[in-house]
């Protein structure tokens, strides 16, 4: 056994196999797996191995289609079978709503290259002539998906590592991980030390306590599944070709071919979490005990979908854990708070999906970055909020909901509320109806009187669509009151603190007493975040940028902190409300301390101020794109604050107003967001953040000579702004874009725009298209509708109320 490598993989199944093969594949060789017991041991050999492409996150979607076709290359390479069966699927819509959802995944396709189609019940007859269509609405085929052999598949990436020059090392558990000053780790195994540059977690049904070795707590827990092997089947094996799978969500089954019977698992309601204490050190290669009164509701629904099932004996019963992150999404990247350690862990469809995982990490390791946006599987989409008792409760929630129509506007109660902010009582008894975010609770808008505390799920405008109406109208017209806690805030300090950021910020620095917009781009000029910069002065700088971004921008600034820098993350000890809409300033000076004229406290630029008791940073600027002010105190005096612009606000027409009257006052004024317009995938000038790169300051920021490059040669397409003749339905994301019979670009998001009164959409075009009054059709949920291109934002296109 080695003694010293580059990466030590920590467990052998199918992931861990797969960042080994992709590390080499990459062009590291100096690399190893350790492995406890066998390859495959814990989860991957009890898999049912199936395959599929369908992910609502579109760059998921994309690695999964990147897994399934990865399988060929390993044949190939190796001589060692994956055991594929491509044999197609389609996903049953038993209702409207299925069928929308499976219509906006089948448009998403579109763009992305995937060929699938929807299908009619007589259709669905026709490729599965066992399934039962009475009730079915519809279905989503896709020819990608089918199942393999778990064993050899793992094998045969190990194999493809191992002839490129990786060590794999089975039945060697590891004691201990620790952290050389070097930035290394000493992996401590049974066997022996191994000095590793880098470790990477893959440890599956273990990784929770392999991350304890560290000091780290990964959001993820295991939970039974299970699947049943039917008899020989004379259905089956008298046919001529292998059936396809099907997936039926009513029947929270999927269903498909095995051998001459058929394999059935379910994602059932009644379902048990596993290993709430941990997993046992010698559990491998074991089953959990058969539980069929778990499954039978689901048993009896798939004996009426799949009436062949009903007379097929059961062969054999597979019940074994498998894990799961709180929404079922891989945990992959570098573990916030330690170096050189990485996740690969949590991905429960690991044939799906493990191929894509060991792509993004071994590019993230060896090139600095991934390809894509790999933002849905990024470990530090977590934080330390994801106790263990909350990890339980959405995992367990997830599980249940593994099948279920996912709503835009949907959500979801699990472990809800968790953290608040001394608001929240406020609002609760104002009739806020809440969303959460990076487990924050915030108002998405507040019910009238008479209406209930609660949104309809839908695709289409909800019962909320009044209501945000009336907030929108209340902000443009009079003054609106919003909380601003659901920005991440950061307090950057230091005689280096000026030089340091801008080196990490791509955009100028303001000067004292100065508010400035910039980007933050990774190496290969992606974008990585857009911040609201305020200098404080004395070497102060106040950070805000998406709150759901916090330990991924806490992440980067650790890894490129200098001497003389220190960084906090102060998101929520400063808390505070934003004001807007024309009557704002009158509102200010009332409760402000000081002159807040325009020509005191222009637009952005900030000053600290004395609000009622309370000593204030107020900027300046608004998100509404509205005349407004953003104002922060201490948390503790969050209420104080609140009741002292209640007070003063009540004859100005003073409303408040949530997160969905916000983004649809943001497209008025054509303003992008974080995870929608700006996004790791995306570049500064295609996107318009250019406006805020200063291309030519004396800083070498990161990512300057990509952005240079991208600039000189100019975006082949560019985010535009489109009024949209919908129906019922808005633009959420993703919608394919069409001209000429062709799919020419895609939406970002969009809505209805309440006080302009249109829907409104955001989304890239070809840069040779993009033109006032082009028209185009957007498809929403299967039905194109017309659309047209506009350059001007809709309010205050001169920009006179929010500077004036």
């Amino acid at each position: 056994m080695r003694t010293h490598a580059r990466v030590v993989v920590i467990g052998g199944g199918v992931v861990g196999c797969s960042v080994l093969y992709h590390l080499t594949k990459l062009g590291w060789r100096d690399v190893m797996l350790v492995e406890r017991s066998e390859l495959t041991s814990g989860s991957t050999w009890h898999a049912a191995g199936g395959f599929h492409t369908l992910n609502a996150d579109t760059n998921m979607a994309a690695l999964q289609g990147y897994t399934i076709r990865l399988y060929r290359e390993l044949e190939e390479i190796t001589g060692q079978s994956c055991g594929l069966h491509h044999v197609g699927g389609v996903t049953l819509a038993g209702s409207q709503d299925r069928l929308d959802y499976l219509k906006a995944e089948h448009a998403k396709h579109r763009y992305m290259g995937l060929d699938t189609r929807i299908v009619s019940p007589a259709e669905i007859r026709e490729l599965s002539p066992i399934t039962n269509v009475e009730g079915v609405l519809g279905g989503l085929y896709d020819p990608l998906d089918g199942h393999l052999d778990p064993s050899g598949t793992t094998h045969a990436y190990a194999k493809a590592a191992r002839m490129a020059g990786a060590e794999i090392v089975l039945r060697n558990p590891v004691i201990e991980t620790n952290p050389r000053p070097d930035g290394g780790w000493d992996v401590v195994t049974e066997q022996g030390a191994i000095h590793a540059e880098h470790v990477v977690n893959a440890a599956g049904l273990w990784a929770r306590e392999v991350g304890a070795l560290a000091g780290a707590r990964l959001p993820l827990h295991p939970v039974e599944h299970q699947y049943l092997i039917t008899e020989d089947t004379p259905e089956v094996y008298e046919r001529d070709a292998e059936l396809p799978h099907v997936m039926d969500p009513e029947g929270e089954s999927y269903l498909r071919q095995e051998g001459r019977g058929l394999c059935i698992g379910f994602y059932e309601q009644a379902m048990d979490l596993w290993g709430v204490d941990g997993t046992p050190a010698g559990f491998g290669h074991e089953l959990l005990n058969d539980d069929l009164d778990r499954i039978g509701d689901s048993l009896e629904f798939a004996f009426r979908r799949f009436p062949a099932l009903e007379r097929a004996g059961i062969k054999r019963v597979i019940n074994g854990p498998f894990t799961f992150a709180p929404d079922g999404n891989p945990l992959v990247g570098p573990v916030p708070g330690l170096r050189n350690y990485w996740s690969a862990c949590g991905v429960m469809a690991g044939f799906s999906q493990g191929g894509g995982v060991g792509l993004s990490l071994a590019q993230w390791m060896i090139e600095g970055e991934p390809e894509r946006d790999v933002m849905a599987m990024d470990v530090a989409r977590f934080g330390d909020w994801a106790t263990p008792g909350l990890v339980r409760a959405r995992v367990r929630q997830n599980y249940q909901r593994r099948f279920s129509v996912s709503y835009p506007n949907e959500e979801l109660p699990a472990a809800r509320p968790h953290q608040t902010t001394p608001a929240y009582p406020l609002w609760k008894a104002a009739r806020a109806v809440f969303g959460h975010g990076y487990g924050l609770e915030h108002v998405n808008y507040f019910a009238p009187e008479g209406e209930p505390l609660f949104e309809t799920p839908s695709f289409r405008r909800s019962n909320a669509f009044a209501a945000v109406g009336a907030e929108c109208l209340a902000v443009r017209e009079a003054v609106g009151i919003n909380e601003i806690h659901n920005f991440g805030k950061y307090r950057v300090e230091g005689p280096n603190a000026a030089d340091w950021l801008d080196r990490i910020m791509a955009g100028r620095l303001p000067r004292e007493g100065r508010v400035a917009l910039s980007a933050m781009l990774s190496p290969k000029g992606k974008i990585i975040g857009d911040f609201t910069i305020t200098n404080l002065g004395g070497g102060r700088f106040h950070l805000t940028a998406s709150y759901s971004a916090r330990a991924y921008h806490m992440r980067w600034f650790e890894a490129h902190l200098e001497p003389g820098v220190t960084v906090r993350d102060v998101s929520l000890d400063l808390l505070g409300f934003q004001i807007a809409g024309p009557k704002a300033q009158a509102l200010l000076a009332r409760v402000a301390r000081g002159d807040v004229s325009t020509a005191a406290l222009p637009f952005l630029s900030a000053r600290e101020l004395d609000i009622g008791a309370s000593r204030a940073l107020v900027q300046r600027v608004s998100y509404t794109g509205d005349l407004g002010y953003e104002i922060y105190v201490p948390a503790a005096e969050q209420v104080a604050l609140h009741e002292t612009l209640t007070a003063a606000g009540g004859d100005l027409g003073l409303k408040p107003f949530g997160m969905r009257a916000m983004m649809s006052l943001r497209l008025e004024k054509g303003f992008g967001a974080w995870m929608r317009e700006y996004r790791p995938d995306y570049r500064p000038a295609e996107t318009g953040l250019d406006r805020f790169v200063a291309y030519g300051k004396n800083a070498d920021f990161i990512g300057r000579a990509a952005a240079l490059a991208e600039r000189e040669t100019g975006p082949k397409r560019r985010l535009c702004t489109l009024r949209v003749d919908a129906r019922d339905a808005d633009v959420v994301a993703d919608e394919p874009i069409w001209h000429g019979g062709d799919v020419v670009g895609f939406c970002t998001s969009g809505g209805f725009a309440h006080w302009a009164g249109v829907s409104v959409a955001n989304g890239f075009l070809p840069v040779d298209l993009i033109a006032e009054g082009r028209e185009v059709e957007i498809e929403i949920l299967g039905e194109k509708r017309p659309a047209v291109v506009f350059t001007r934002p809709l309010f205050d296109p001169e920009g006179a109320r929010l500077r004036g």
